[in-house]
């Protein structure tokens, strides 16, 4: 099945978190009516704590760090702020197949792909949602996850998405158990973390490429007026 090209957006500055669902609950709606194409948005939040469908109460730590938002994603708390990289992802999956499962894949593909481009060597862990890298430096067995995935499906059409540390401030984390693991050996890393020097636009680029690679092509178009 020919698909078209997806959007790609990239906004500058912090997108308020509130505005941006409802930005992509009404999209989502518009490319299940067939009246808006497909569209990645790649933006940057404040620092917050989000909390998915499976957030258990006892994971947020610290409630009056920063704004703390439930969502209707999957998974559990996680948090956004500077330096960090997020990519919403409205795909219409009734034109690619109704296959849950597969998207989540390629979503880990996508960043698998783009991580690889700055010789990072990430990948997927069987019942650990997100991409994480082997931290031997630390310990053995330990693993740190390096980006998160969190996606709501409505009439087939995906929002949410994913989110990637360039070079957030580590320790906003502890605010949190990050998506419910408690584990002292899985533990939060970035690109800075690992000594990579990249620029969000650099990061961009990166994950453009990667996601044409896994989902096909995209179009440069202008962010969303918040």
């Amino acid at each position: 099945m020919s698909i078209k090209h997806t959007e790609w957006a990239v906004s500058d500055g912090f997108v308020p978190y509130p505005a941006a669902v409802a930005f992509m609950e009404t999209r989502a709606a518009a490319i299940a009516a067939g009246e808006a194409a497909e569209m990645v948005w790649m933006l940057e939040h404040p620092p917050l704590y989000t909390g998915g469908t499976s957030a258990k109460s006892e994971d947020l730590k610290d409630p009056e760090r920063f704004p703390v938002y439930e969502t209707g994603r999957g998974g559990e708390y996680t948090y956004h702020g500077p330096g960090q990289r997020v990519g919403y992802v409205m795909l219409d999956l009734t034109q690619r197949g109704r296959d849950a499962r597969k998207f989540v894949k390629g979503l880990e593909d996508w960043i698998i792909g783009a991580l690889a481009q700055f010789d990072v060597k990430a990948d997927r862990r069987c019942g650990r949602v997100g991409v994480w890298v082997n931290r031997p430096d630390k310990g053995d067995g330990y693993e740190d996850k390096i980006a998160a995935i969190g996606v709501r499906l409505r009439r087939w059409v995906s929002f949410h998405g994913i989110a990637i540390n360039v070079a957030p401030d580590l320790s906003h984390f502890n605010g949190i158990t990050p998506c419910g693991i408690a584990e002292p050996k899985f533990g939060v890393t970035s690109l800075a973390n690992l000594g990579i020097e990249k620029s969000l636009a650099e990061t961009d680029e990166a994950f453009l490429k990667s996601f044409e690679n896994v989902f096909g092509p995209v179009k440069a178009v202008n962010a969303p007026e918040i």
